[in-house]
């Protein structure tokens, strides 16, 4: 008798039309009765930002009956903040220093629109003290601290005074302004390096370098100040030591008016690259309930000596020892807030908005606990494998791994699986803004379970169109290291001392890639048989097998062994693709010692579908001949030892050629037939073009400044020009020793990525 087991559903699913704001905004207050604020809230909240963070903070205003007010840029005009929004203004150009950055344009959104208060977001305008002034005296709410608060706070040479003075413990430094190269050196060399260069109004990992020599120090200080200049307006700098090794925990605070100051269970923020949060997670595995203790109360001092309110976050580092000492205070909403609210329960957004319409905490320090655990994935469009340079374009398919997790068992907690995106498929990443996609965050009772519930959400998520990180973010989740809790700020650099290099897919991996195309190749082509041979009113031959040759390729041009591939089916309704059950599929995959493994496939995949789901048998009964999987559903006894399950994204499918992502992997795999394999040693390669004199942009950007002219000679190191991207400054330095032949940028350029600079005389 077959052993059969319920494959995972499929999703169907579609976007609905675009309908105007201000009609969706009136149809939902008729369903749900809301006509006034709940809980005597502000009318009315502009949120000044864009993206998921906007749409983030419309989410649980409009739950709550507060009317929403979006500003967009021209370039944002089709964002789904604009559409989410009950009425939104233009404010300017793509540029934020043309758009967001505008407190005048906001203002007359503000005017425009009688909104009553603004939410900042995070980033652009949210820590800038002289908005909220000019909000206060306009007499519009700031859902947020007050202007002393965020100018005390933001200044980190004041943060630093003033946290010495509450009783907070610091990192030793000089503690005020770096004027000049002279006084960089000096002060290094005095705190001994290694020594943070970083800006005094900076934040989100801008305007900050590790110096760990003079030359590091003085390139870092000036490559810092300007990004704080463009970033924040403010190139003030300050330098302190560097402590090495630390974990980065963060203490989330929240207060009132009528002083009272709760903190919130700790995150760890320590998975880091170029300063700035890859993945985190709450609660920290490090941190014991004493520290956490000790670590809130200090957070609480702090911001109590500032009269502070609304949401906060006191950033801290702490070494092996678990000394901790205070680092910043970020006065706004943070990015990584989701993992604090998962294992909290509190929706920060509602208190931040309940503190500003003037109400107490809904809450005492009493009443936190920690419920279980969550981890946070930033999902960027960036180029691991290349230093993590930014990359720009449109979304041609994206699917958030809700579409595919639904009917998932580990995902039956409506907590279990939660997506921050202010995009859709369609949408550009542009070079004007942040590359986040989107924030990817679960939650588990444990702290395995929420590290395993994001590895599945991680290969469910479907994004085509631009490189982005998600096969980085499964290979840090999947290292041993992350498993156990054993991290620090250093593990990127000392995991990935080589960057990011994808492997080829081995073991499980490899049988799980291999067999999952078997099955799509073997549907695929007895459909196109069916077709084209028009045999379609035939009566179904009762089985049907297809054997080939498979070679999994990196775009690094590193290739596998060839693999022989036997897949099998006598399902009628699977050998066309026309079933809504599970169907089954025997799989043979050959060894590397000649022999092969053999896997039963139950999938509900057609090849309409890009993501293919099958929960796989990995010991199947042996002489089974028949493989057949009844429309019933019933689950079989499968020991779970012997069962997983396997997702694999076919991104594009050609005649002998598959474009797959696998564990976060993008592979290119050949599938031949056994003659076709045979001819195809024999091919030969397509050179390649000599690009050997050229220096090509590594990323998207706006050249900032060159270094040298035609006919200038040129060491290998030097560096050629200064490329913004982002928002930050990176220096491109020669590859190679020669003579400029043409420089092909000029200063103010908009470049793309692979773009000429320049070329070469060697």
């Amino acid at each position: 008798m077959n052993r059969l087991w319920r494959a995972w559903g499929a999703l169907a699913g579609g976007q609905s039309q675009r309908v105007s704001r201000n009609v969706v905004g009136s149809m939902e207050r008729r369903l749900y009765g809301i006509n006034q604020p709940t809980d005597g809230l502000v009318e009315s909240v502009l949120v000044a930002n864009r993206g998921e963070i906007a749409c983030r903070v419309m989410r649980t205003a409009r739950k709550l009956g507060v009317r929403t007010i979006a500003v967009y840029s021209e370039a944002d005009s089709m964002s789904p903040h604009v559409e989410l929004a009950d009425e939104a203004v233009c404010i300017g150009p793509a540029a934020s220093a043309d758009s967001y950055l505008r407190q005048d344009r906001i203002l007359d959104a503000i005017r425009q629109t009688n909104a009553k208060a603004v939410h900042p977001g995070y980033g652009f305008l949210s820590e800038r003290s002289s908005f909220v002034e000019m909000l206060e005296d306009n007499g519009v709410v700031f859902v947020g601290p007050g202007s002393f608060a965020i100018q005390a706070m933001g200044d980190k040479i004041e943060s630093k005074k003033l946290a010495q003075e509450a009783g907070v413990s610091v990192i030793p430094g000089f503690i005020g302004e770096v004027h000049n190269e002279e006084e960089v050196l000096e002060i290094a060399r005095s705190i001994q390096y290694p020594v943070m260069i970083k800006a005094s109004a900076g934040g989100g990992g801008k305007g900050m370098r590790i110096a760990w020599n003079d030359e590091e120090a003085l390139e870092g200080y000036h490559l810092s100040k300007d990004e704080a200049k463009a970033s924040f307006g403010d190139d003030r700098m300050l330098i302190e030591k560097f402590i090495d090794n630390p974990r980065h925990i963060e203490i989330q605070i929240i207060a009132d008016s009528h002083g009272n100051v709760v903190y919130l269970p700790e995150r760890e923020c320590s998975i880091q690259r170029r300063n700035q949060k890859v993945v985190e997670e709450a609660p920290s595995p490090f941190i014991d309930p004493e520290t956490r203790k000790a670590m809130g109360e200090q957070a609480v001092a702090l911001a109590k000596a500032v009269n502070y309110k609304s949401a906060g976050t006191v950033e801290m580092l702490v070494d092996s020892q678990k000394n901790f000492y205070f680092l910043e205070m970020n006065t706004r909403l943070q990015v990584e807030h989701p993992v604090t609210e998962e294992i909290s329960g509190v929706d920060l957004v509602h208190e931040m908005l309940r503190v500003a319409s003037g109400h107490t905490l809904s809450f005492t320090q009493d009443d936190i606990s920690i419920n279980g655990w969550s981890m946070e994935s930033r999902v960027y469009a960036e180029d691991p494998v290349r230093n993590f340079l930014p990359m720009i374009g449109p979304l041609l398919n994206y699917e958030e791994p809700s579409e595919h997790v639904k009917d998932h068992p580990d995902f039956t907690d409506p907590k279990a699986l939660r997506v921050d995106s202010g995009i859709r498929e369609g949408s550009e990443i542009s070079v004007f803004y942040d590359p986040m996609i989107s924030k990817l965050v679960t939650w588990g009772p444990t702290r395995e379970d929420a590290r395993t519930r994001m590895l599945t959400a991680l290969d469910c998520y479907h994004v085509r169109g631009v490189t982005n990180n998600l096969g980085f973010l499964q290979d840090i989740v999947r290292h041993p290291r992350f498993a156990s809790g054993n991290t620090s700020t250093k593990f990127i650099p000392e995991e990935y001392p080589e960057g990011y290099v994808p492997a080829l897919p081995e073991a499980e991996d490899e049988f799980d890639l291999l067999s999952s195309i078997g099955v799509a190749h073997l549907m695929r082509t007895r459909i196109q048989e069916e077709i084209f041979s028009n045999r379609q009113s035939r009566e179904f031959e009762k089985a049907v097998a297809v054997s080939v040759v498979m070679q999994v390729t990196l775009p690094s041009g590193e290739k596998a062994a060839p693999k022989t591939v036997l897949a099998y089916t006598n399902d009628e309704a699977a050998i066309m693709g026309q079933h809504d059950y599970p169907a089954m599929f025997r799989v043979s995959v050959g060894a590397e010692d000649g022999t092969s493994r053999t896997f039963h496939h139950a999938t509900a995949w057609t090849p309409q579908d890009a993501v293919y789901k099958a929960q796989v048998d990995t010991n199947p009964p042996t002489g089974e001949e028949d493989v057949v999987v009844g429309a019933d559903g019933n689950p079989p006894e499968v020991p779970p030892e012997d069962l997983r399950r396997t997702i694999t994204q076919i991104m594009h499918a050609g005649d002998t050629n598959y474009s797959v992502i696998h564990r976060g992997v993008q592979y290119e795999v050949k599938v031949l037939t056994p003659r076709q394999a045979e001819l195809y040693t024999h091919m030969i390669p397509k050179p390649k073009a000599d690009l050997s004199n050229f220096l090509l942009s590594p990323m998207p950007g706006k050249v900032v400044s060159t270094m040298v002219s035609n006919g200038d000679k040129v060491e290998e190191g030097q560096p050629i020009l200064v490329l913004e991207a982002m928002k930050m400054q990176n220096v491109i330095k020669a590859e190679a020793s020669g003579v400029v032949k043409n420089l092909n940028v000029a200063t103010g350029q908009l470049v793309e990525v692979e773009e000429a600079l320049l070329e070469w005389e060697k």
